[in-house]
């Protein structure tokens, strides 16, 4: 049996760094940056959901005519794709590789997914990109337009499963480390380290130079508002020489856009390497389920691996019509109300947020554009994220670059509906491989550009800590 392992970073280097900033240094650079007032954190189309089903709602504001329209989309996005030819011929042509057989197999409940908590547990949601090195000359035109250059054989994504008949390309286990921080008052926090294992290989061995990027599914809520946000307020905040010395620089990312044919400005993904929301959900069709469509009409199967000798559904698996209506239901689900405002707990917690500069990355508020849906259109939106890329430091490092994206460098993720993920999904993970079980956790990983951040949050006194994870909860 081949058992490859992958630490998803180097060595604990940021975690492990000794506290040296004393009290006085606390809070020494400030920002004046917006707090919360309002319980609309997607704007008019918040809903007031809290439960289980949090995620799963249209836009309040969504017209009745367009409705069903959200209704169709659900469905496909719900609903189990299966082996072609099947007399179900508008989900039909699963893999033969895949990872999942639905969308909802990774986003669960429309929330994020989780990484396997053991190594004898399968992994559902958590799945492994692949990359080897590039030459910037050899390989100029693959980076233009694929941002990375895929593994031989094995491709862009590590699948882990096949239809009858076909065998998948491996196994992925995950291993857990323990590793243990001590804040400032002496509180013990204990993380987790994953190390990735690539086991049983059936299409030959991997490469020795084999770059894996792990990625959990993220939440699928406010994504037509985060879309609808204006390329200028988003470059706005980028800073990638860090002129004002706060010590973030935040940068854009640059990607494809396989309908344009043109380079333009990436905000989805964990490395905000998709441009807008129908080539994301289209690549994740391609990826993790082997389906086909007219904007990616190559899955992830290479040749060396024989997949024409299976049946397809048809020249474009997904036809426009429903990869048409799976994006209008990816851009329409709502963003849940905020809870608990008035909490003078909470209230501290966004004073710390603040002061703490957590908002110089998750850039609290902004106002969409006016675009051709209404309820899109000129929302006051909370979403806590600058849609940029920055240096997390080599603690969450994966080594491997998507399009102008390094191997340190990750988008900053929306927090809005954090406080809900894991009521939705009770066995949901943060950041980008799921390895936070906590906030706090998650708080604590946080290296590069929010290594600062993350050292005065160690120096809080418990009160303090607890009112920035109560306010973080509230969102």
């Amino acid at each position: 049996m081949s058992r490859p392992s992958f630490r998803c970073s180097t060595l604990f280097q940021a975690l492990l760094l000794p506290l040296t900033l004393g009290a006085d240094a606390l809070f020494a650079a400030q920002a004046d940056y917006p707090i919360q007032t309002t319980p609309m954190t997607g704007g008019a189309g918040s809903v007031k959901q809290h439960d289980h089903n949090a995620f799963s709602l249209p836009q309040g504001n969504l017209p009745i005519t367009k409705r069903l329209d959200f209704s169709v989309g659900n469905s496909f996005f719900r609903n189990p794709w299966v082996v072609a030819p099947s007399s179900t011929d508008a989900r039909d042509g699963l893999g033969p590789l895949f990872n999942t057989n639905s969308c909802q197999g990774c986003h669960i409940k429309d929330g994020r997914g989780h990484a396997p908590p053991s190594v004898d547990e399968p992994s559902v949601s958590l799945f492994l990109r692949l990359a080897v090195p590039a030459d910037p000359q050899r390989d100029a035109e693959i980076l233009k337009r694929h941002g990375f250059v895929p593994a031989p054989v094995y491709g862009s994504q590590l699948q882990t499963s096949a239809i009858p008949g076909m065998q998948p390309e491996a196994s992925m286990v995950v291993e857990w480390q323990p590793l243990e921080q001590t804040l400032a008052d002496g509180s013990k926090v204990s993380l987790r380290q994953p190390i990735y294992h690539i086991e049983s290989p059936n299409y030959g061995p991997l490469p020795n130079n084999l770059l894996i990027s792990p990625r959990v599914a993220p939440p699928m809520i406010g994504l037509g508002l985060l879309e609808s946000i204006a390329e200028a307020d988003i470059l706005r905040h980028a800073d990638p020489d860090d002129s004002n010395g706060d010590g973030i620089s935040g940068r854009a990312n640059r990607v494809w856009d396989k309908a344009t044919e043109s380079t333009v400005l990436g905000r989805f993904g964990w490395k905000a390497a998709e441009p807008n929301i129908l080539q994301q959900a289209m690549g994740a069709f391609a990826g993790d389920m082997g389906l086909t469509s007219a904007l990616s009409p190559q899955t992830d199967c290479t040749p060396e691996q024989q997949c024409d000798a299976f049946p397809n559904g048809g020249e474009h698996e997904v036809s426009d019509k429903v990869a048409n209506f799976i994006a209008f239901y990816s851009a329409s689900l709502a963003v849940p109300t905020r809870r608990d405002m008035d909490s003078a707990e909470v209230q501290r917690g966004a004073e710390l947020f603040n002061q703490l500069n957590c908002a110089g990355c998750h850039t609290p508020t902004y106002t969409t554009a006016k675009v051709e849906r209404d309820d899109l259109s000129e929302q006051v939106i909370w979403p806590y994220s600058d849609l940029l890329l920055h240096d997390m430091g080599p603690g969450l490092a994966d080594g491997r670059d998507e399009f102008l994206a390094d191997g340190n460098e990750w988008r900053t993720p929306p927090l809005w509906g954090m406080g809900l993920a894991q009521q939705v999904n009770p066995s949901a993970g943060f950041l980008h491989d799921g390895r936070a079980r906590t906030l706090e956790e998650a708080v604590l990983w946080h290296g590069g550009e929010a290594q600062a951040a993350a050292d005065q949050y160690r120096l809080l006194p418990a009160p303090e800590r607890a009112a920035l994870q109560r306010f973080l909860n509230s969102l």
